[in-house]
């Protein structure tokens, strides 16, 4: 039986669970008083996705009731579609959209210098409807692949993310979400927090990959822009 709203829903996973109201706001980084209220009034908008993250579940399911709570495969992300086999011969079918990757090409050969722009051939499919339930606008899609292991264990060298570059202002960070960063030609994908005077860069694998404090200042001096927000993920690879 669906359960009224994203409230109810998020009660009966913490007691599934068994997650404490007090854990759920460490996780999170939020008072505890928010939690108490979620029961009752449903999941801001701006939390859903932290949410459904901290849960394991899907962010459609939690927002809406629809479908399965979790995703089938625990390495996607919790709003994951189920694949589909399709190659470039294949038509696109009316509620697709073809979504561009971004790669990280060399400027000049052997220059160092590298700059980011999209890829001609590389296409990831994703329903247009799965975009508006990430409130992501087709047009501001892109994919990009996970390099290195600093993201592990949820994202593993060769995971692919989709990116919602509509959403690029520092001021609208949400702490702890993902966001692709534009690092001086680099693409990296990291959690983001905000300081009084600049961001903070988090890994998953934070024993090797401490934290990275920069100031507004030494963003610019490093080229650091935020290429977007990351909605999706799965181990997809191109």
């Amino acid at each position: 039986m669906t359960t009224q709203h994203s409230g109810d829903r998020l009660r009966a996973q913490m007691q599934q669970q068994r997650i404490s109201n007090t854990d759920l706001a460490a996780k999170l980084d939020t008072k505890l008083q928010n939690i108490n209220n979620w029961f009752s009034r449903g999941i801001p908008a701006g939390k859903m996705m932290a949410v459904a993250r901290a849960l394991g579940v899907r962010y459609e399911w939690l927002e809406t009731g629809e479908g399965a709570a979790k995703a089938t495969d625990p390495t996607e992300h919790p709003d994951a579609e189920p694949m589909k086999l399709w190659d470039d011969e294949t038509p696109m079918e009316d509620d697709e959209v073809a979504v561009p990757f971004l790669r990280e090409v060399e400027l000049a050969a052997g220059s160092g210098r590298f700059a980011i722009e999209e890829s001609q051939t590389a296409t990831l499919r994703f329903g247009k409807r799965s975009l508006r339930n990430n409130g992501v606008q087709y047009e501001h899609a892109r994919c990009v692949t996970v390099r290195g292991n600093s993201m592990l264990p949820i994202l593993r060298d060769g995971a692919t993310v989709g990116v919602n570059t509509g959403r690029t202002s520092f001021a609208d960070i949400v702490d702890g979400d993902l966001y692709v960063i534009n690092h001086n030609g680099q693409l990296r994908v990291k959690q983001l927090y905000r300081l009084p005077n600049g961001i903070r860069l988090r890994s998953f694998n934070r024993e090797e990959h401490p934290d990275e404090d920069y100031t507004y200042r030494e963003m610019q001096d490093e080229n650091m822009v935020i290429l977007g927000h990351v909605f999706w993920w799965g181990m997809y690879a191109r």
